[in-house]
């Protein structure tokens, strides 16, 4: 790892969403200098689900040896920022550093993006004439540094760090979610205009991970055991010091965590991994093609499944083809043995389709003797999933009306979520053998309306994967 050189001792860095994950990472590797660190975050009281506060933060950057200053801030609140910055000044006389971190993953489609987020639209409308979803990170973001940078120009070593991707133009990044990914580049947009805007006298630049970051997002995405894929926050927080260490003159940069960091000679990112030596989970936007990608993480651990013919497929067929040749016998002898004779022909009678068979029927039949009033009680969703290729067609799963169901054809009730993909796919996903996170990057899988919910299925999942 990236030893500390103590350039940060004595500097303020007002960094948001410092209360947890990244953010707080970039903190306690700036407060081993002696830094400063302003935490302006939204968490003042303990969440039910995510760990840690402004103020249980400010009391792990005091014992690494910072001096800390816990502002109840949401981005989205002017005021609250003014009224952060105005006690920062206040305390530690300025400000030379400003990391915007805070932002929120939204991995919609278009038409499930709403208009109006949590109040920020109407603000904006109002006082910005900003569209959502640009409020949300690149508008905000730029009042945020507009507050800030009266103080920032002052500093010898000023300087704003965006955590943002490269603009990668790959449509693969913009048809899942849209709006998320124009929120992102929101921001990295305003790394290149504000980096020239305020060039010589701060620097802006944005950083990356290579591989994904374990956090608490992680886990809501990923589901369980997704962490084994990823590294931990100390890799950015490493990444981050190395760029707030270097002088004005390097601004306007797009970096990338992994490859910095080889440039200052580290060389272990064994360190970094949460699981030393299992293959890592490429994060989002960067210049790699997702659906080799996708490939690499399904081959962990074994040869994917569905490369040939599993043997109770190819019985299957060939009981369909024996079917077949025994309805050809039955016309060519003239007599149709499904109609009823002498008494029974005035009788209704009622045909049942036969049952259907194949990876995707059998799937269906486990997750349906899962199904429990505990599962549906938790769950509270439909799902229905339009399957293609072999045994496709439309199939459901009812967590939400009476004790539960799935099966084929269309759900009862109204649907919450809609998920396409192939059936081998499907069952790759229900079976373990493909991260639901990966099939939805790579666009083998694609989600419409609550993805909530659609989270809630994906953690059911693991419960599934040990019967499958």
């Amino acid at each position: 790892m990236l030893p500390n050189s103590g350039k940060l001792a004595g500097c303020t860095l007002f960094i948001t969403g410092a209360s947890r994950g990244i953010g707080k990472a970039i903190a306690l590797k700036a407060a081993k200098d002696g830094a400063n660190i302003v935490i302006a975050a939204k968490t003042g009281v303990p969440h039910r689900s995510l760990p840690g506060t402004i103020y249980t933060a400010a009391e792990e950057i005091e014992a690494a040896g910072g001096k800390a200053l816990p502002c109840i801030v949401n981005v989205r609140e002017e005021e609250q920022i003014v009224d952060a910055v105005d006690q920062a000044v206040q305390k530690f006389g300025g400000i030379d550093i400003l990391v915007n971190n805070a932002s929120a993953i939204s991995l919609t489609g278009t038409l499930e993006t709403p208009t109006k987020k949590s109040g920020s639209y109407d603000e904006c409308q109002h006082k910005r004439n900003l569209p959502y979803p640009f409020d949300l990170h690149g508008g905000m973001l730029l009042v945020g540094s507009k507050i800030c940078l009266p103080y920032l120009r002052k500093s010898k070593i000023g300087h704003i760090l965006n955590i943002s991707p490269p603009i990668n133009l790959n449509p693969v990044w913009f048809r899942n979610h849209c709006a998320y990914t124009i929120s992102k580049y929101g921001m990295s947009m305003c790394v290149l205009g504000m980096a020239e805007e305020f060039r010589g006298e701060v620097a802006v630049n944005a950083l990356w991970p290579q591989t994904a970051i374990y956090t608490s997002a992680m886990d809501m995405l990923g589901g369980a055991g997704v962490e084994k894929q990823c590294r931990k926050t100390d890799i950015l927080a490493d990444a981050a010091y190395c760029i707030l260490s270097k002088p004005k003159s390097f601004t306007g940069n797009f970096v990338i965590d992994e490859v910095l960091l080889r440039e200052e000679g580290i060389k272990d990112f064994d360190a970094y991994a949460v699981a030393p030596g299992h293959p890592l989970l490429p994060d989002f936007f960067l210049d790699v093609d997702p659906e080799t990608l996708a490939m690499k993480m399904e081959a962990q651990g074994g040869t994917p499944a569905f490369r040939g013919k599993k043997p109770e497929i190819i019985k299957h067929e060939a009981t369909k083809h024996e079917a077949t040749k025994h309805e050809a016998t039955k016309h060519e002898a003239g007599v149709d043995k499904t109609t009823p004779e002498g008494p029974e022909k005035s009788k209704h009678h009622v045909h049942f389709a036969a049952e259907k068979t194949g990876p995707v029927a059998e799937t269906f039949k486990i997750i349906k003797a899962a199904i429990s009033e505990d599962v549906v009680r938790s769950i509270q969703g439909v799902y229905r999933f339009e399957l293609s290729g072999e045994e496709g067609g439309t199939w459901y799963i009812d967590l939400k009306n009476k004790g539960g169901s799935a099966g084929s054809g269309e759900p009862p009730g109204k649907v919450d979520v809609i998920m396409n993909m192939s059936s081998s796919d499907f069952v790759k996903m229900f079976s373990g053998k493909l991260k639901p996170t990966m099939a939805f990057m790579s666009g083998k899988l694609t989600i419409r309306g609550d993805m909530a919910l659609a989270i809630k299925l994906e953690k059911l999942m693991g419960q599934f994967n040990a019967k499958l």
